[in-house]
């Protein structure tokens, strides 16, 4: 009877049903920022405007393509979990804590938009990183640790960038 009881209170992962489902609220959170996150760059893509036009044209594109790509593997982490990701605007507005970049066309506003909007990412990140961490969900933890290095990275290029002098 133990195994049953066990069973029931796991999922097919092994890993406690409830904290599964919590670490998917908080991955729908992760995912409704990366919306938003990514529709700014899109905007951010398309109306840049200046000498740096072509470097960073590119740059953004680059940008938003791996955060399409993380919007996939978040949506599927939280399948996997056992949870359905949000999939409306409406839901991703709700859940969206980043300033939203309207009609951004200047340069070292684009990439401050980029910088603040990924320190508050990681902030989430984090987040989900210590729960999974505390029911050992290494799939999630793994997923998080990875999307965390890049976006350090991602930050210190950015700050490179953006105090460079003229």
């Amino acid at each position: 009877m133990k195994n049953n009881k066990n069973a029931a209170e796991t999922n097919i992962l092994g890993l406690p049903v409830k904290d599964s489902a919590l670490i998917a609220d908080q991955l729908n959170k992760l995912l409704s920022n990366f919306q938003v996150y990514y529709q700014n760059l899109r905007g951010i893509h398309w109306n840049i405007r200046g000498k740096r036009f072509f470097d960073l044209h590119v740059k953004f594109e680059e940008l938003y393509n791996d955060a399409q790509l993380k919007i996939d593997m978040i949506a599927e982490r939280i399948l996997t979990l056992g949870s359905t990701p949000l999939h409306t605007y409406e839901d991703y507005l709700k859940h969206n804590e980043l300033k939203i970049g309207k009609n951004v066309s200047v340069d070292e506003e684009a990439v401050q938009l980029i910088m603040t909007s990924l320190s508050d990412i990681l902030k989430i990140e984090r987040v989900i990183l210590e729960g999974a961490d505390k029911i050992n969900d290494e799939g999630t933890n793994a997923m998080m640790s990875d999307f965390i290095t890049e976006q350090e990275k991602t930050m210190w290029m950015m700050k490179a960038w953006s105090e460079e002098s003229i």
